[in-house]
């Protein structure tokens, strides 16, 4: 069982889940942030609660799970998992995978407790991360989202070392690691960036098509007070100068967010600053999380805590306006022609993604066609129409009445079009 250990209702649904697997079978390993959690004496927490389990590890902790398990199942030898391929087996469709760029984070913002789970920033060397990214490509990947705790610190913690690139030196930081991954030929999209000022130096990036136009950021609240509690680093006071930086370096750049309603002390008047700054921002996509106490967080202790039923309406209330917004945002793009990544074959058509859209948390376009298309194909489309979340579309023919699916091997340009 890989668990969660972020917030209060993630540590339930953990230990429920551990729950059902012991009365399923009886044979079950802890790992994940939750089994990195430990009681007053220095104990498992995990073993606290469930007595029964077999083993109990913290996150990343890959060989001391197998370990576990070959103590207490003896390995068979198996033809068809000894012969893996070399970048291991993926549990996303073969088309997208995740590259994790880095471990652990610096920041020590007062609502989180990730750093005492996974410690401070480690980051992978860039020369391993982009061989790993070319053997997914080689697989049939072609868009590769990029993750980690905090990715646009990647490579501050050992200050831009140089590695080598297919025996190129290459500085290890996160506009030199997305310049290398433009060149693999399919979809590259940032995931989890603070607004640090040198993120503006990856919109010309994406201005330029070598990586989606595409950010993640999690702006979390935008009064300076309560950012100030929440000990959100970068100077995130001065967000909506650095959105309208951005949106004047790449003008069609799509922005992800999320916020939290209700932390400890906010005022209404300083969640009505937090309504304006969306109104303002005109975000494309947003989450919105209500507060929700984290055991060992420092928020935990900070006076005046909202009551539960009113972190939910404020929740609710930023949702609602941010549906209006997100609704006119897509509606603007009725009538473009986009490049969509099909990842659900249809009778009639399929489901994909633009540039604009990350797979499982943001909205999809849906393409009429005469028949299903090729899942991890690129196809032109126009949009059609479009609600609060998703979008519709045709496909675009061509001269001679058809369109092929265009594959990320063909040496085109997957984000715009074209040769490259």
């Amino acid at each position: 069982m890989n668990t969660c250990g972020f917030i209060d209702a993630a540590v339930e649904e953990s230990v429920q889940a551990i729950g059902e697997a012991l009365a399923e079978n009886g044979k079950v390993i802890v790992t994940g942030c939750l089994g990195a959690r430990t009681g007053a004496g220095g104990e498992s927490w995990v073993r606290g609660i469930h007595p029964a389990v077999l083993a109990v590890t913290g996150p990343d902790a890959t060989d001391q799970v197998l370990d576990a398990v070959h103590t207490h199942l003896a390995r068979p030898h198996e033809p068809f998992f000894d012969l893996l391929p070399p970048a291991g087996v993926k549990l996303t469709p073969r088309h997208y995978a995740y590259l994790k760029i880095a471990e652990g984070c610096n920041q020590s913002c007062s609502f989180c407790v990730i750093p005492s789970m996974r410690g401070k920033l480690v980051s992978r060397p860039i020369g391993e991360v982009v061989r790993e990214a070319e053997r997914l490509v080689q697989q049939g990947v072609r868009e590769l989202l990029i993750v980690s705790q905090d990715t646009g610190a990647y490579g501050v913690d050992v200050r831009g070392r140089t590695d080598f690139v297919n025996g190129r030196p290459v500085r290890t930081g996160i506009q030199d690691l997305a310049t290398e991954l433009g060149r693999l030929g399919v979809w590259v999209r940032l995931h989890y960036i603070y607004p640090y000022p040198h993120i503006a130096q990856l919109t010309d990036l994406m201005a330029q098509g070598i990586i989606l136009p595409y950010l993640d950021v999690p702006f979390q609240h935008a009064h300076p007070r309560v950012l100030r509690l929440m000990r959100r680093p970068a100077s995130a006071e001065r967000n909506m100068d650095r959105i309208a930086a951005w949106r004047a370096v790449c003008p069609g750049l799509s922005i992800r967010s999320t916020f939290i309603a209700g932390f400890p002390g906010e005022t209404e008047s300083e969640f009505e600053y937090l309504i304006e700054f969306l109104k303002q921002a005109q975000l494309d996509r947003v989450g919105c999380f209500a507060y929700s106490p984290v055991q060992g967080a420092a928020a935990n202790d900070l006076p005046e805590p909202i009551p539960e039923p009113v972190r939910e309406a404020r929740r609710a209330r930023l949702m609602q306006v941010q549906a209006e917004i997100s609704r006119c945002r897509l509606a603007a793009r009725v009538g473009t022609v986009q490049r969509v990544l099909i990842d659900q074959a249809l009778p009639g058509g399929g489901i994909g993604r633009t540039g604009c859209e990350a797979p499982e948390i943001d909205g999809v376009v849906r393409v009429s066609a005469t028949g299903p298309l090729q899942i991890g194909a690129f196809y032109d489309v126009r949009i059609v129409d479009s609600d609060e979340h998703d979008l519709s579309a045709v496909m675009v023919k061509s001269r001679s009445g058809s369109q092929l699916a265009e594959s990320a091997s063909t040496g085109s340009d997957p984000v715009h079009g074209g040769a490259r």
